[in-house]
């Protein structure tokens, strides 16, 4: 497919998970994993409401979901889906029209990459996939206060970038992301018809 950039853009921001990388299948049998070695059952459709939380928010929300409060911590099934998804990282492949973007714009428009996943998933997938040779910035959960749907991620990004938020465009793939984008004054595009995933 071909795509270009609105025009007036002087910046450009991409999410991670699911936009520039198919990583979205990987996290989903990740938690499943971790929440059936504590006797628990989640299905696509609950995770997705969470497509764009750290890792730490989606762990609170599967053990009210699932009724694990007692009988396991944030921190105990967030490092059981971590290690389920680092067995499956080398897997990840890049999302090839969105990547296009990336390389046809590098070196031409400052970019930066906004995402909701922990620094040290992050920066293994950028270099599985490798792209971390194209983003200078990169802004995760672990740098900001407030997490999707609030704008921090993305205006962090702009603010490291040098652009005001109105001249950006955002690659997203989620609601949470489409939201934090339009509430930072940004432009946005929904990357979700580009390509097939089945998760």
């Amino acid at each position: 497919m071909q795509y270009d950039i609105q025009q007036g853009i002087k910046g450009l921001v991409f999410d991670l998970d699911g936009t520039l990388a198919d990583t979205m299948p990987y996290h989903f049998q990740g938690w499943k994993k971790a929440c059936e070695k504590y006797g628990a059952r989640i299905d696509n459709h609950f995770l997705r409401k969470y497509t764009g939380s750290p890792s730490w928010i989606v762990a609170g929300e599967v053990l009210k979901h699932c009724g694990l409060n007692n009988s396991v911590t944030i921190e105990e099934i967030m490092n059981e889906k971590h290690r389920e998804f680092f067995r499956l990282q080398h897997l990840v492949k890049p999302i090839t029209p969105v990547t296009e973007i990336v390389k046809k714009y590098y070196g031409k428009l400052p970019m930066a990459v906004g995402t909701g996943g922990h620094r040290e998933a992050v920066e293994r997938t950028l270099e599985i996939t490798g792209l971390r040779e194209y983003f200078d910035i990169v802004v995760t959960a672990n740098d900001v206060n407030a997490f999707k749907p609030d704008p921090e991620t993305f205006l962090k990004c702009a603010e490291l970038m040098n652009v005001e938020p109105r001249d950006i465009e955002v690659f997203e793939d989620a609601e949470l992301g489409i939201r934090a984008a339009i509430s930072a004054g940004m432009k946005v595009t929904d990357v979700r018809s580009w390509y097939n995933s089945d998760w």
